[in-house]
This record gives structure tokens, sequence and C-alpha cells, in this order.
């Protein structure tokens, strides 16, 4: 083979593994193996010079596409569904919508079931019955506009059959059925091009290509199945949405079914188990939905999810491979996890080199050994993790794994607190790979989502010493300005690739409360609690200065742990410096409290639940309150502005007297909110 055409071949193997790796972050060849084809690349340019053009792979950081398209927030989030594995995660399900509705133990509560595609989810909004965006998941509050991509996509109507509201946002899945997978496939590798590994990452790549052409080459279709914003109802009901769909010139996934109790929807679930090989398309599970719209509007939603649907996941593929060796992992909290490192094996279509251990008791109770052979599992996103070895394979020379009582990294003592599972390094910021570990949490997706700076970028510049904080990033075009060795001539870059990080990084100037706070990547505060954070103290400023014990134990779901980290953190005179030098370099957008009507007596009260509710569960009356702009408190104190006391109220309800506190009867918090 020549040198060109060398060069060829490895520069497309590369940006295949760059989509995978930045794209869907789903890595499908080890860091080393991928380094391997970057220097073969680099020799072969050092050799032939002529070679190294400006769309080389050695002149570019991450994929084009990623930086390509314009995001597009949604104007109603785009929520991930919480999971069920089991018989019993079923009748939990139902046993929380019956609760939470006030509803009888065994009554009926009519189910919509529908197949879980496994593709990738994009929202459609038709303004006057016409496509006018397209947009993907991305975190769920925005994503990227993919609308001249998906206008290629046969089954997306560009113009809806009969008469649609004003404005209608059609929710559902891109896809491509196997008989096109595989004739898609066998395309690439006539053309000397690298294959896809399943159908849903082809799909994902061929909507995230620059080029609408090439997406319009790629044999793609779509399912409806869920709406976002809509000017006026077009159904009561998930089966009355499905016919509504179809109306408008969807295509719509079969079997379904309306069920209403267990046995139905485990019924359904085998069914569809059994037929699942016989699908023209890959599906990864079923869908519950609560089949009335009004239902599930009172149900709404938890944190990411709906509490009125779950997804049924089918059963963990499993495989065989050998543990080559067993490394640990420090987090950005200090956490030493083990993980196997895997002679890389196929699982369900996704090529597996690293497995959790979870913890070092895990790693004792199933006896798991350097160079033993084990069974692995891969259940839907879930992390491959190792269930057991095989004792027959087992060298007779093994010997057990010592877990470390030092951190690998910093040498500091790596402690088990009494009661907890987990070790942790005692070193804190003097630990390089926590303070690596929270940068890339600081950048990551659900935090302040810079593009194009990935892990290894990441990595590359804190070994640099470029990027040692989280300030460090927005000051880095300034100071790459007068810098002898800018980042535009660094290996692998180039002055576009250069001038696509900084301008990646000048749109996450300006950022939400709630995004903020949890990109500080303090322990215990995840997006649900940091939402909850924001809620509470509306603004940066608030948080960092009102902050205490007391305030903290006001927030529903707040406990004195999760109270003792953010004070800890907030506490740390580093942490505190880290976080004003942030704050001269970016924007925090107060947080904005979605209120049904902000002119209504409740928005922005603080209320208190106490006693039991007769007319609606205690969980349905805070998610109402919640939805009206309410703060919903688990304590009484001085900035409490109403108490909502049910049969047998207790201290709470002393307190609130106590304090002078406005005391309501359930009737009266009706009346109120009516």
């Amino acid at each position: 083979m020549n040198s060109r055409k060398k060069h060829e071949e490895l520069a497309k193997q590369i940006r295949y593994h760059d989509e995978r790796y930045y794209a869907d972050d789903a890595p499908e060849i080890s860091d080393a193996a991928y380094d391997k084809l970057r220097r073969e690349l680099e020799t072969l340019e050092k050799e032939n010079p002529e070679l190294a053009d400006k769309d080389s792979p050695t002149q570019n950081v991450g994929i084009k596409p990623t930086g390509g398209f314009k995001k597009v927030r949604h104007s109603i989030s785009m929520l991930s569904l919480a999971n069920a594995f089991d018989e019993q995660d079923v009748a939990e399900f139902f046993t929380r919508i019956r609760n939470f509705l006030n509803l009888s133990e065994g009554a009926e509560v009519p189910l919509f079931a529908e197949l879980k595609i496994d593709g990738l989810s994009c929202s459609l909004r038709y303004e006057k019955g016409l496509l006018v965006q397209a947009a993907t998941r991305g975190d769920g509050e925005e994503g990227e506009d993919i609308t001249q991509n998906v206008r290629t996509i046969k089954d997306v109507p560009q113009k809806l059959a009969g008469k649609a509201p004003d404005i209608l946002e059609v929710r559902g899945e891109i896809y491509m059925r196997r008989e096109d997978f595989m004739a898609l496939n066998k395309k690439q590798e006539a053309e000397c091009k690298p294959v896809f590994a399943n159908p849903r990452n082809a799909a994902a790549g061929s909507v995230r290509q620059l080029d609408s052409a090439i997406t319009a080459a790629r044999p793609l279709r779509f399912f409806g199945y869920s709406l976002g914003e809509a000017s006026a109802p077009i159904a009561q009901s998930q089966a009355g949405l499905r016919e509504a769909l179809a109306a408008f010139g969807f295509q719509t996934a079969s079997p379904y079914a309306l069920c209403s109790t267990v046995a139905d929807v485990m019924a359904y679930y085998n069914k569809v188990l059994a037929e699942r090989a016989d699908l023209p398309f890959d599906i990864d599970g079923v869908v519950y939905k609560v089949n009335d719209f009004v239902q599930q509007a009172r149900l709404g939603f938890v944190s990411r999810a709906p509490r009125w649907a779950i997804a049924h996941k089918f059963p963990a593929e499993k495989a065989i491979t050998k543990l080559n060796n067993i490394t640990i992992q420090v987090g950005r909290t200090g956490t030493l996890t083990p993980v196997a490192e895997l002679e890389p094996v196929n699982v369900g279509g996704v090529m597996v080199s690293r497995a959790t251990l979870h913890n070092e008791d895990e790693i004792e109770r199933k006896d798991v050994r350097v160079g033993d052979f084990v069974v692995i599992q891969r259940a839907g996103d879930v992390i491959p993790q190792v269930l057991s070895h095989l004792p027959e394979k087992r060298p007779k020379d093994s010997k057990k794994f010592t877990f470390p009582h030092v951190c690998p990294v910093c040498g500091s003592q790596a402690v088990r607190p009494e009661g907890e599972v987990a070790r942790r390094c005692t070193g804190g910021l003097i630990c390089e790979a926590q303070a690596l570990e929270r940068l890339r949490h600081f950048v990551s997706r659900n935090a302040f989502d810079i593009e194009g700076m990935g892990e290894k970028i990441i990595e590359e510049f804190w070994r640099d010493e470029l990027v040692r904080t989280p300030a460090d990033i927005f000051t880095l075009e300034k100071r790459d300005k007068g810098s002898l060795t800018p980042v535009s001539a660094r290996e692998g870059w180039g002055s576009q690739s250069a001038r696509n990080l900084f301008d990646a990084i000048n749109t996450r100037r300006s950022i939400t409360l709630e995004r903020f706070i949890y990109a500080l990547g303090i322990r215990q505060v995840g997006e649900a609690t940091a939402k909850r954070l924001a809620a509470h103290y509306e603004t940066i400023e608030n948080f960092l200065k009102e902050t205490s014990e007391e305030n903290l134990m006001q927030i529903q779901d707040i406990g004195p742990s999760v109270a003792a980290d953010i004070i800890a953190f907030l506490g740390e005179a580093h942490n505190r410096d880290a976080v004003q030098a942030l704050l001269a370099e970016v924007t925090v957008v107060p947080y904005e409290r979605k209120v049904i009507d902000a002119n209504n007596p409740v928005a922005g009260k603080t209320v208190v639940f106490t006693g039991t509710l007769t007319k609606m569960s205690r969980a349905e009356a805070k998610a109402k309150a919640e939805s009206l702009g309410a703060h919903v408190a688990g304590s009484v104190s001085k900035k409490t502005d109403y108490v909502v006391a049910g049969e047998d109220a207790g201290s709470k309800l002393s307190k609130a007297k106590e304090l002078g506190v406005n005391v309501l009867s359930e009737d009266a918090w009706l009346d109120l909110i009516s």
C-alpha cells in the first residue's frame, strides 16, 4: 500500500473512533489502540510532509460536527426514564402511582405499553403544520439543531396531514432497520470505510453529519411517540396520541397494548421479548406510560424523569473474557474504584474492554483475580460489571488482589469511614487525580458542557499546566495570545481547531445557577440536589452568603450528611477562591422558577406540609405546590409562609403556632391554590 493510500485509511479510522468517542461517548477501542493509530499517522506525515493537509486528524481536535450544530433550548425538557429490570420493579411502579394518586390498594391503573426503540431521540417542531426545527435530546434542556439533516428522512413529514395546532412538537426516535444497517456496512466495507458497531451508532453518526447529503444517503427512519410543546391538545390519552400522530403522517411502532395490572404488562413484556428477534429494528426494552393525560399531569416529574412512565429493560447481555489487570481509579471526591481491564469482547453489539468491580468488598466476595476468565454483564446504558469468575479456568499461580490503603496517584492515606463501603483518598486538592476529575466533571455535558474539551484535552492541558482550575479555562484564550507556544502550534492542533475551542468556551460564559452549582463537583450534590439548591437560593450570591446548616435543612430532601458536605466545600478557602475567580469570568443566570401563573398566591412562598392529608397524597400535594412556584420545605422556620396541617399534625404544627406562621387546613389550602 502506498503512503497516500495508507494515510487515507488511517485518517478514516481515526475519524471514525473520534466520532464514537466525542459524539457518542461510546469508544470502541482502548486508549492505547487509539494512540497507536495516531502515532502511525504522525510518523507517516513526518516522513511525507505533503500529506499533512488541513483536513488531517493531526490538524484537528475532536470531531467537526460537534462544533457545527447550533444549540437549541427545549421549550419543554426532554427527560429520560427511570428503569425497571424485573417484575418486582414493575409492581413497585404501580404502587407508587396508586400512592401518589391516593388510589386504593389493588386499584387498576390503565397503562399504555409500547416498544423502547434503540435509536437517537429527536424533537420535531411544527408551526402551522410545517416542520421548522429538529433537535437532539442533548442534556434534556438543550440539544443540537439537526434540522437540515432530519429533512432528508422520508419518515419525517415536512408538512402535517390534517388540521394541527399552530405549535406542535413531536418527539420520537431516529433509527435504522437491521437489513438497512447490514447493507450500509457492506457498502462501507466495499468503499474501504470503517463499519458501524450497531444500528444505533450508525443512526447517531449519520444524523451528526455537517454535510446533509451524507445523511440523505443513509437509510434513516423515524417513529413518533410523545409530545413536547403543543398550543392545543390533540388527544386525551397516550392511546389517543398514537392515533393522532398516525393521522398527521407519522410512523408508529408495533406491537403496543393497553394494560391495567402487573399481570397485563408482564404478558406484554414476555410477548415482545419472545418476538424481539423477529422485529425489523432493534429495541432494548418496553415502556409503560400512564394512559390518561390528566393523571400524567397530576403525577408530574421527579428530578429528570416523569413519575408516570418507566422503561422495562430486557435481561442483561453477558459474555466471558479474560481479566488482564485490576486498576484503581480515583474520582473527583477521592473514592478509590477498582476497574477490571479486560480482553476486549463484544457484548450486545458494543466492544467492552473495561468493567467496574465496585469496591473492595465486592472483589473479596466474588474472589476475582488477575488472570481469571470472568463473566461480564451489560444492561442498556449501565456500566459493564464483572459478575463472577470461572474457577475451572483459574491459573494455578493466581493471587488474591490486595486493595491499596494509599492513593495510587498522590500517595496519601486512603481511609474507609465506618459504615461506608468506599475507601477514599485523604489528599484532597493536593491529589492530582481528584483535581483532574473535578475539571472533567466541570466541562461535562450536564455541567458547563464545553464542546471540544473532552477527557483527553483536559488531561493534556492539565499535564502542560495550561488549565489547573475552572477559571483557567476561561482565561486560556487571553493567555494564549501572548504565549510563545500557542495552542494552535501544539501537536495535533491547528489555527482552526484552536479557534473552535475558544469559541466553544466563550459560548459558555453564561450559565444557569443549577448548572453552575452542579459543575462545582460538591460531594453528594447531583443534578437534582443542585436544582433544589438553585430554587431555594435563586442567585449565586445568596448561595455563597446564606448557606448554613439551618438554612439547608429547610430544603426538601437535603439531610444532615448532604448539608455537611456543602458546608465543608464552601468553608474551604481554596474552594471559595476558585469560585470567585470563576465568577470573574462567567455570568451565573439566576434561577428561573417555572410557574403556571406567576400571580397565584403561593408563587415564591415557602410551604410546609404536616399530618395526614385526605384529599390527595402528601407527594401529590408537594408536587402541586412546586408546580405553582412555591418552595416546599421540610421544617418550619421564621421564613415559612404557610403550614398546611392535615390530621394528626404534630411538632411542626406546634412550631408554626409558636412562631406565628399562617396555618391552613387541607381544604383551606385547596381553596387557596384553586
